[in-house]
């Protein structure tokens, strides 16, 4: 007989003669003549109800049949007579396949994250974790359908790289040279010519200059894959591993980019809102009550599009007072991106033309800037609860003004040769956006750790698992 998954069952549009479950027990009550166990395989957030009638000649099995432990069921798919369910399993045949004991940390009650994040290897199976990554997959098929429906290629950067995108010089280095008597060059500095790759290389922090390589030839693709950031930093929104999707258009401007990104945002909230119902009813129920109301404040609502002059003007003129105070070339930090979603547009934001002092290389210099202005296309897309959740931005096409920004960045040409070269041969406008995967799973799950939608969280100190 094919097993029958929970989901499956729980959906079923009658009765059936003979199922076939497996998965692990939530629960068990034992009466005196049944006993009533919850079986979840995981395939959605609702177990199905198992009665094992004291007669059965495997009774004896269930005494096994703690919380945890995995089962096999074979009997009859029934209406059930209790509140709750449509269905219920009347068992026939019942086997214990993987037995668990007192010391099974996910007992029925309250469990902190931070003690389900020491178990990571068992968090999955919690109703909170479980849904997470039921979410985390549904949005990961979404990325791909979104783009794979618009005529997008998905190109596969390296991990292993030796450019540093961001300029910012938080890498991860790769070397099998001997830590403890590397070779030296006669000026006494590490000889890399003598490493692995014959020069310097890192964890990628981006995937986008290869995106563009390929955007140069393939017209629009995007990357989704693993990132790394060396920062030494703590907090909630930060992790040393995390996933990005970065789509690089060529033929495409700033305004054809934030027309991408309004588009893309609102599909993965429309997505998971059709697909993980369940799930999203859960999470405004035990996790955010408010998470509901958000999602459908981004998903009805345009996107409102300010300069970031005219945000700046804003901030300063709301009479707030401000935990980090902004001026004009200062960085939004999350405080003013939310005051302007949740409190001055009361919209999701698009926000463009960023001073050039704070912005990478590689983003095109806008024309006709104010003096002492300078500014670069680039754009962020803000919404309530989290501020900024997608950066991009047009390229830089123009072979003689990104020569002058990397010079400007202290970026040498013989490392970025091949970069160089896409605007030598056939340079076109182009334009991309990174969305960091686990920000957004945080936004649409209300989950507030990004620890807590990475199956294994990477952070300082901590590499368990």
């Amino acid at each position: 007989m094919q097993r029958t998954l929970v989901k499956s069952a729980l959906n079923a549009s009658g009765p059936s003669d003979a199922i076939l479950l497996q998965g692990w027990v939530r629960t068990r009550r034992d009466a005196k003549a049944f006993s009533f166990i919850e079986l979840n395989d995981g395939s959605c957030l609702k177990g199905m109800q198992i009665i094992v009638d004291a007669t059965l000649p495997d009774y004896a099995n269930v005494l096994h049949a703690n919380t945890g432990a995995s089962i096999e069921v074979r009997g009859k798919l029934v209406e059930s007579k209790g509140g709750g369910q449509k269905w219920e399993v009347v068992a026939e045949q019942f086997t214990v396949l993987g037995e668990t004991d007192a010391t099974y940390p996910l007992q029925k009650k309250g469990h902190s994250l931070e003690f389900l994040r020491e178990i990571a290897h068992l968090r999955p199976r919690s109703n909170l974790f479980g849904a997470v990554f039921r979410v985390r997959s549904r949005l990961a098929y979404a990325i791909h359908q979104f783009f794979q429906d618009k005529g997008f290629f998905y190109v596969h950067p390296p991990i292993i790289t030796a450019s540093d995108c961001e300029g910012a010089g938080e890498m991860f280095r790769v070397s099998t040279l001997d830590q403890k008597k590397p070779p030296l060059t006669p000026d006494g500095e590490v000889d890399h010519t003598q490493d692995f790759f014959a020069k310097p290389t890192y964890l990628t922090v981006s995937g986008q200059l290869e995106a563009e390589i390929f955007a140069c030839a393939l017209s629009n693709v995007y990357t989704f894959g693993p990132t790394f950031r060396a920062e030494n930093s703590n907090t909630s929104r930060h992790a040393s591993e995390f996933w990005m999707i970065e789509p690089e258009i060529a033929f495409c401007d700033l305004n054809g980019n934030m027309d991408l990104a309004e588009e893309f945002v609102k599909y993965l909230i429309r997505d998971v809102k059709e697909h993980c119902a369940g799930d999203l009813e859960f999470f405004s129920k035990f996790v955010d009550k408010e998470l509901l109301g958000r999602l459908d404040f981004v998903l009805e609502k345009p996107f409102v599009r300010c300069s970031y002059t005219e945000a700046i003007a804003i901030l300063t003129a709301s009479g707030k007072t401000w935990e980090h105070n902004v001026a004009w070339g200062d960085n939004l930090q999350s405080e003013h991106e939310r005051f302007l979603a949740e409190e001055h547009f009361k919209c999701p934001v698009t926000l463009y033309n960023y001073p050039r002092s704070l912005k990478p290389f590689y983003m095109r210099v806008n024309e006709n800037c104010e003096p002492d202005r300078e500014t670069v296309c680039a754009m962020d897309l803000l919404v309530p609860g989290i501020g900024e959740i997608i950066g991009g931005s047009q390229r830089e096409e123009r072979l003689d003004v990104l020569r002058e920004n990397m010079a400007r960045h202290h970026l040498s040409e013989k490392d970025y040769w091949w970069y160089l070269d896409l605007r030598r041969y056939g340079t076109v406008p182009h334009s991309g956006f990174g969305l960091g995967f686990e920000r957004m799973l945080m936004f649409v799950t209300g989950v507030a750790n990004i620890r807590d939608v990475i199956p294994f969280a990477r952070t300082p100190g901590t590499a368990e698992f």
